[in-house]
């Protein structure tokens, strides 16, 4: 590189840093609620015995017996769960047993059309794990576009703010726009190994609110 070629890269630096300005550090936040419009649920069966292959024909009998069920009802989506299989030791540590579970999980908009399945699929010998509500994928993303305006306008007033109180104007030089919120909500759950009374109904479930949050924060440039 040339002398004076590098002499101009270095008087064009010092030129953009003697005109910036000072920089200020902001962040901004809004909440909207999201109404809790899906309902996510799991149902599992598990068995024990010496055997694993007379337990995963037991287990896998069960799962494709409610799959067949779930597949019947309308507008409810199923996918495999979790599945394992795991020893059960007896005296000395010595393998005694085994047990094995393998675990479905449904979804739907249709919060009585699944409080009515998981009866059926209780009186079928499978348990419920767990019962959750949340906005669906749709409710959630309208609601987050809304929360994101509104935190951005918070976000740019704050930044006015500052600036009309220095005497200055300004501009952004970073924006990061964070989502969160709205996680699952759980109405009911299965302590690890104990199924749920098969002859118990599914309780009413109450959808209620999720709270979904925007998180703007970013950096401003002060200038005369």
């Amino acid at each position: 590189m040339s002398k004076a070629l590098l002499m101009l890269i270095t008087g064009c630096l010092a030129a953009a840093t003697a005109q910036a300005g000072a920089l200020v550090d902001l962040s901004a936040q809004a909440s909207r609620p999201a109404a809790n419009d899906m309902v996510r649920a799991s149902v599992f069966s598990e068995a024990s015995g010496k055997s694993p292959a007379e337990l995963a024909q037991r287990v896998n009998t069960d799962v494709a017996e409610a799959l067949k069920l779930i597949r019947s009802k309308p507008g409810i989506s199923v996918k495999s769960g979790q599945q394992s299989t795991y020893p059960v030791y007896g005296q000395a540590q010595k393998i005694d047993g085994w047990r094995m579970r393998s675990e479905l999980v449904l979804e739907s908009k249709d919060q009585g059309g699944v409080s009515e399945l998981l009866g059926k699929l209780q009186q079928m010998r499978l348990a419920v794990g767990e019962v959750s509500l949340l906005p669906s994928p749709e409710t959630r993303r309208k609601v987050e576009d809304e929360a994101t305006r509104e935190a951005i306008v918070a976000f740019q007033s704050r930044a006015g703010v500052i600036a009309e109180q220095l005497g200055k104007t300004w501009k952004i030089k970073q924006l990061n726009v964070q989502q969160g919120g709205g996680m699952p909500m759980p109405m009911m759950r299965a302590a690890r190994g104990v199924m749920m009374a098969a002859e118990a109904a599914p309780a009413p479930l109450e959808a209620g609110e999720s709270l979904v949050t925007t998180n703007v924060s970013g950096q401003i440039e002060l200038a005369d």
